[in-house]
């Protein structure tokens, strides 16, 4: 959302707040969306395996199919073909299913490619480098996404998944965005840049949020995720040693990046002082990055 959002215009009022009360809100549409999206799909996919659970004879639905993607492409299509009409049903799911994964796969790339764009502009903004870039990620993700669709492949998603690309790394992640955000750069320093943007200060909600909610419970979660951490599984099937060791480096490669470059970070400050350096990270100037980024339209360089 953060990637996608830096595409509007710099005084696009998000939040649209008139007397109280909210018209038109992207905020409150994107995050309805997302959840009420999340609340239709449960309603879907427990109807369907409340009805095979109903066709088989069992009172407890748990046990009618696993979590992951057997869930969606075996258990799912399965009750979809003894319903009426199934030919019917089974297009529409899985024509859906193609849908879901394009939207994703969009947003996915977008956010890493607008990410290193916005770090390295000078070189990735000239001509039409900032397309072979996209053309280059685009073909490197294929051939890794080839290594998901062999015979052997979905205990590579497994295990991709399972480590690299949610879970504990993405919680991480997270935590210390919130803290990043809300207290190195400062939760007032946002909001007075929001207030440049759209002309007003947003609720004091957001700022508890930011500084204490988000941290307590993404750190919370990911606590309770090492907690109860077991290896990878795939139905039977106990991965070996060596599975579970590239699964580690998978998620440490993202993990390891927050401290590594703090620490790079800290020790490349021309400072006399350990004080003084820990001021010139804590106090970046908000000022240059929104001149910055009117020099740098982003909009204007896509058209």
């Amino acid at each position: 959302m953060t990637a996608l959002g830096s595409y509007n215009d710099f005084h696009n009022n998000f939040y649209h707040v008139n007397s109280y009360v909210v018209q038109n809100s992207q905020l409150f549409f994107v995050c309805g969306m997302n959840s009420g999206t999340s609340l239709f799909a449960g309603f879907a996919i427990f109807s369907v395996l409340g009805f095979m659970a109903h066709e088989m004879g069992i009172s407890d639905v748990g046990k009618v199919a696993e979590k992951g993607p057997g869930l969606a492409f075996i258990a799912y299509p399965k009750g979809v073909s003894t319903m009426p009409i199934a030919p019917l049903w089974a297009v529409l799911f899985f024509i859906m299913i193609l849908l879901l994964g394009l939207g994703s796969q969009f947003v996915a790339v977008e956010g890493f490619i607008t990410a290193v764009v916005d770090m390295f502009p000078k070189y990735l903004r000239v001509g039409r480098r900032r397309e072979w870039f996209i053309g280059g990620t685009c073909l490197i993700s294929f051939v890794i996404g080839l290594s998901m669709v062999t015979r052997g492949g979905m205990y590579v998603f497994q295990l991709f998944d399972y480590y690299g690309a949610s879970g504990m790394c993405l919680l991480w992640m997270c935590f210390f965005e919130c803290i990043t955000v809300a207290w190195c750069y400062g939760a007032d320093k946002l909001v007075e840049n929001i207030r440049e943007m759209i002309g007003f200060r947003i609720c004091c909600w957001f700022v508890l949020c930011w500084k204490y909610l988000s941290i307590i419970v993404t750190g919370g979660i990911f606590l309770f995720s090492l907690i109860t951490y077991t290896p990878v599984k795939y139905n039977r099937y106990d991965y070996p040693s060596w599975a579970i060791v590239l699964g580690w480096l998978l998620a440490l490669s993202s993990m390891v990046i927050v401290p590594i470059y703090c620490v790079y970070r800290y020790l490349s400050i021309d400072a006399s002082s350990h004080a003084e350096r820990w001021k010139v990270l804590m106090e970046p100037s908000p000022s240059s990055y929104l001149k910055q980024s009117t020099i740098y339209s982003k909009k204007s360089n896509i058209h």
